[in-house]
């Protein structure tokens, strides 16, 4: 269920140099699973941003986001009381269903915050949950504690060895899971698709025009034929996923 609201802005504050956190206030009910979205409108700029929904909390929305262009730019500047035009309940979430008892969540940049109101979700459902988190370097490295004050275990993977354990994250996979939910640039995806041993979700990024189906700008092609990431994903079953 899709909706249009105006949504507040109660704190935007970095996490990193180019890493933003943004709460914001208002009817968020049309957002039912993690991993789905939300498409922002922004002053001057004709299409919406989308950004993936990092928590809920009551009538309270995070995104964290990272500041690339013009428009995560006018974000950054937003100040607390602004008032944005919001579209809600974008996307098919993860399905928490086949998880297991011990899932595993693997995240890359900012394909991180669509994984923390998921591990919320699971480890409310008495999961044990294990995080691998892969950044370039230290200075990038986010949410590490957010997902062990849940009581995620959590490994952290920089590329140049800065921070935790260097390498990718599939350098850093642990020997037993029961299920594996990803998101981040293709290039990780396509590692993580080759280097897991179970089935698992993958949340993809794209550039998007509507966002929700209309223009068909996000199409790919998968076994069951073309989905559109903004509409039919942006999560996937490893098992659909064509490369």
């Amino acid at each position: 269920m899709m909706k249009d609201v105006v949504l507040t802005v109660t704190e935007n504050r970095p996490l990193t140099p180019y890493v933003y956190q943004m709460e914001l206030q208002g009817d968020v009910s049309a957002i039912a699973a993690p991993g789905q979205f939300v498409n922002l409108k922004l002053n001057g700029l004709y299409l919406r941003r989308p950004i993936s929904v990092c928590d809920i909390n009551g009538d309270r929305l995070t995104l964290v986001y990272k500041v690339v262009g013009k428009g995560t730019g006018q974000m950054a500047a937003l100040p607390a009381g602004a008032r944005l035009q919001t579209l809600t309940g974008l996307g098919n979430g993860y399905d928490l269903a086949p998880a297991g008892e011990a899932p595993l969540l693997i995240g890359g940049g900012v394909g991180v915050p669509p994984l923390y109101w998921l591990a919320r979700r699971l480890r409310a459902a008495g999961r044990r949950v294990q995080v691998v988190l892969g950044f370039n370097t230290r200075q990038e490295v986010f949410y590490e504690q957010n997902f062990a004050a849940l009581g995620c275990a959590v490994t952290v993977t920089t590329a140049d060895g800065s921070y935790g354990v260097k390498g990718f994250v599939t350098d850093a996979l642990p020997a037993d899971y029961t299920y594996v939910y990803t998101c981040g640039p293709e290039p990780m995806l396509r590692a993580v698709h080759k280097a897991i041993t179970t089935g698992g979700q993958f949340s993809f990024e794209e550039r998007m025009g509507c966002g929700f189906g209309a223009c068909m700008g996000c199409s790919c092609q998968t076994l069951a034929g073309p989905k559109r990431i903004c509409k039919d994903g942006p999560v996937l079953l490893k098992e659909e996923i064509l490369w």
